[in-house]
């Protein structure tokens, strides 16, 4: 069976590129064994991501990201059973919100900056298919 989970969670420390960077290449390395896809959306202090797979791979990982330090305030935005996946292009796709046009943030948020924790999880899900289908996602 398959799901998808979307989470956000605040940094501990500002995001800096190798942070981000070593992020990814943890993901890239351990997520195709695992049968996980997704896509990662993050700001100076902020994550956004997404991951589909099989339910037992994709609640372990959660919890070992609920684990991480580099993390703090990790709320699950939507738990869902999916058909089939929307992000299986990506071992772990990737957009720094610095670069994305502000008015695409504004159109699923009271100001146009990425705070998942004061929309819906279905706005946020409406971004990510959104930034998918503007090609503004980098990744492997």
């Amino acid at each position: 069976m398959l799901v998808r989970l979307l989470y956000a969670s605040r940094a501990t420390a500002p995001l800096t590129s190798s942070v981000v960077g070593s992020i990814l290449a943890q993901s890239r390395a351990h997520n195709p064994g695992l049968g996980i896809t997704g896509m990662l959306c993050y700001s100076e202090d902020l994550f956004l991501q997404v991951l589909e797979g099989g339910r037992d791979e994709v609640c372990e990982l959660y919890n070992t990201i609920v684990r991480d330090d580099r993390h703090v305030n990790v709320r699950i935005l939507c738990f869902e059973e999916i058909a089939e996946r929307r992000f299986g292009s990506w071992t772990m796709g990737h957009v720094n919100v610095a670069t994305v046009n502000p008015s695409l943030l504004l159109k699923y948020a009271k100001l146009p900056v990425l705070n998942p924790f004061n929309c819906s999880g279905q706005a946020s899900m409406a971004l990510f298919d959104e930034l998918m289908a503007t090609a503004s996602v980098v990744g492997h």
